[in-house]
């Protein structure tokens, strides 16, 4: 293994949490919360699916945040809690994958200018993207057939209608975002696997403080 060179003495306990920073984590947050509120609008409240895409969501934001908390004293726990964020976020993909597809609606392609388009927006709060989802209806000429709108919310449609409703294209920002996220979060999980497999963990950690501190002696 690969030496480390430190100018300070390793603490025992490293810095950690900070997940706040974490763009990750941020964009965990909107999906929680877009998330919250299309299942409110679109998915019957007594339903699984309902509690099951919330639910998801939240496991996304939870365990970023416990996974960060926990790098403290263990690497593995971190690096095992976030793989558990992404393959939460990986599980609402699906959801929303399959909502599309059960109600004719096509789920957009990696390379529709629509994602390209709110991914370069960078959309930070739930109004963000309602914002978005109603200018891209308004661009696309149809009106939703509930005909509800306005700026704080994913407007709603009925389940049975055309192409390019407010249902379709909230849908789609969502899964614009997770997939966003989820390649930061693979990004996160090769980084800490790197760092783990060279430092190692506490125990490790704890022998080379110990080392140090024996040496001084």
């Amino acid at each position: 293994m690969t030496s480390i060179r430190r100018s300070e003495p390793e603490p025992l306990i490293p810095k950690h949490g900070g997940y706040r920073k974490l763009k990750s984590f941020q964009l965990a947050q909107l999906i929680y919360d877009v998330t919250v509120r299309f299942c409110n609008r679109y998915i019957d409240r007594r339903s699984r699916t309902h509690d099951q895409m919330v639910q998801a969501a939240r496991s996304g934001v939870q365990n970023i945040a416990e996974g960060s908390q926990a790098s403290g004293t263990s690497k593995k726990m971190e690096l095992k809690l976030t793989n558990v964020a992404r393959a939460s976020l990986e599980e609402l993909r699906l959801d929303y994958e399959d909502f599309l597809r059960q109600r004719g609606f096509e789920v957009w392609p990696v390379g529709d200018p629509r994602r390209a388009a709110l991914i370069a927006r960078r959309p930070a709060t739930v109004e963000d993207v309602s914002a978005w989802v109603q200018a891209v209806k308004a661009r696309s000429g149809q009106s939703g057939r509930d005909g509800q709108s306005g700026p704080g919310r994913l407007s709603t449609a009925s389940t049975s209608s055309t192409p390019s409703s407010y249902l379709d294209i909230a849908a789609n920002a969502a899964l614009t975002i997770i997939a966003v996220t989820c390649s930061l979060l693979d990004r996160q999980l090769a980084a800490q696997a790197a760092a783990f497999e060279q430092e190692g963990g506490f125990t490790e950690r704890l022998y080379r403080v110990r080392t140090a501190r024996k040496g001084k002696q």
